[in-house]
């Protein structure tokens, strides 16, 4: 999602392994890694985002080619994959790397987006414990999530699967004619 200078991190010992603090999720919930017949889907996830909300702060919706381009440069602990509900891709996460630089390859950052039109089915904390344990099996030490801080859904969500509040950036984004802050959240693993 995005990116920050973690200044203000606290660490955080958490026990192995991190399941999200949920009752359960759906049965019918299925995840595995996309293929680049998903491109479709996800595109079409990811560009209501874009269009009407402030989940990205991507301001142009993606094409089916730039989809495709991007399922296609995914692989390893960096895969993107998708959830299934009754055989419909119902949602998306990948973990890209932090930093560009050599000191921070042990720290990733989580993208994570549901459909609009399946809310609080349990797929958002699915597809979290999924990448959470990539990132582990990965030998990652911490996940970064960046959340545009009205995202309450969202930062309930990262915080009900152990992340932690390190910090707040003050309008470093702007989209709809809004200044935009940044609430920066991290897992030790």
């Amino acid at each position: 999602m995005y990116r920050s200078r973690g200044d203000n991190h606290r660490a955080v010992a958490i026990a192995a392994p991190v399941l999200c603090d949920v009752v359960s999720s759906p049965s019918a919930i299925s995840v595995r890694l996309a293929t680049l017949d998903d491109a479709p889907s996800i595109m079409a996830i990811y560009n209501v985002e874009v269009r009407q909300h402030l989940s990205t702060f991507d301001l142009v919706p993606r094409t089916l080619d730039e989809q495709r381009a991007w399922l296609a440069q995914r692989s390893g602990a960096f895969s993107a994959v998708v959830a299934e509900l009754d055989g419909q891709v119902v949602g998306f996460a990948s973990l890209s790397p932090y930093k560009e630089r050599a000191a921070y390859r042990t720290t990733v950052e989580n993208s994570v987006y549901v459909s609009r039109a399946h809310p609080r089915v349990g797929i958002g904390r699915t597809l979290m414990e999924h990448i959470i344990g990539i990132a582990r099996d990965s030998g990652f030490h911490s996940i970064v999530a960046r959340i545009e801080t009205t995202g309450t859904a969202s930062r309930a969500l990262h915080e009900a699967c152990g992340f932690e509040l390190v910090g707040v950036e003050r309008e470093v984004g702007r989209k709809f004619n809004r200044w935009l802050d940044v609430a920066v959240m991290q897992l030790m693993l």
